[in-house]
């Protein structure tokens, strides 16, 4: 071999070598990047409103089915449920979960949270999502009407039956979008601010019939005012989808939906329904 070959021969292996090491640094590079990237859902990353504790909302008084004895805390009822099985997924305990009272309709306006996610039946809608964030779904329900059992609306088989009816609906939910949209009754609904209320009209016949979601209208039925039926049920506008809500913006927001997902794929959230909802059996649909 010549001296001029063997320098020919080690600038090429010198070459080859650099190049192979550039590309090794490529790599290195890339899988750092990749995981710098990823959403990191554990107690010690979140940036929640308490660093350690997850601070969960909803209203007061909270009803069954979706808590029960008022207690959010007890772990009982379907969104109770919910609540501590997504803070399960995301690495806290139940001690670690706190939970602090917002009011439904105060509960989507815009600005600064005090919790980092609510749980209040609240429905998935495009007007909300201008101001909050939203987890993906954990449950779909559709609108019931309920009337007293003695009323004239208890036989009612269509929707066209309700045009003439006095409804009472809570203010700020999908139900008062579906009365509207749907039902379009000959007389505006008489709008009352919170669930309490809205009972309280029925019972007191201020109104024909109220609309409520589906697995209230069966609570409502059963426990609040027996003397009352689920005269039927119907389908929400644009379907009535219920997430977390976060604020806009939230850091939390991923890795919430992340465990909602989770827990869907798993059977898990399935199962939670299945022990804490009635569901409409018996309830007609009204076309």
């Amino acid at each position: 071999m010549t001296s001029k070959f063997r320098v020919i021969l080690i600038l090429c292996l010198t070459a080859l070598l650099a190049l192979l090491a550039g590309c090794g640094d490529d790599d290195g590079s890339s899988s750092a990047d990749s995981g710098q990237s990823a959403a990191d859902c554990n107690p010690e990353a979140l940036e929640t409103v308490t660093p350690g504790t997850l601070t969960v909302a909803t209203d007061k008084p909270a009803f069954p089915p979706y808590f029960v004895d008022d207690d959010p805390t007890n772990g009982k009822g379907f969104e109770s449920a919910v609540a501590f099985a997504i803070a399960d997924e995301l690495g806290y305990a139940e001690a670690d979960v706190k939970w602090v009272v917002e009011s439904f309709n105060s509960s989507y306006a815009p600005g600064p949270k005090d919790f980092d996610f609510d749980v209040n039946q609240i429905s998935i809608t495009p007007q909300r999502e201008e101001q909050v964030d939203f987890s993906s779904t954990y449950y779909e329900a559709g609108q019931a009407v309920v009337a007293l059992k003695d009323s004239e609306l208890a036989g009612a088989t269509s929707l066209d039956d309700l045009a003439d009816a006095k409804i009472g609906v809570q203010l700020g939910t999908t139900s008062l979008d579906a009365v509207n949209e749907t039902i379009q009754p000959s007389e505006d609904p008489q709008v009352f601010n919170n669930s309490t209320d809205v009972i309280n009209a029925l019972k007191n016949e201020q109104v024909d019939a109220v609309v409520v979601d589906v697995p209230t209208a069966f609570f409502l039925t059963a426990v609040q005012v027996p003397e009352a039926t689920a005269v039927g049920q119907f389908a929400a506008p644009g379907g009535d989808e219920w997430g977390a809500l976060l604020e806009k913006g939230s850091p939390l927001t991923e890795c919430v939906s992340a465990a909602v997902d989770t827990l869907r794929e798993s059977g898990d959230l399935a199962a939670i329904e299945e022990q804490w909802i009635q569901k409409a059996t018996d309830a007609p649909t009204l076309d």
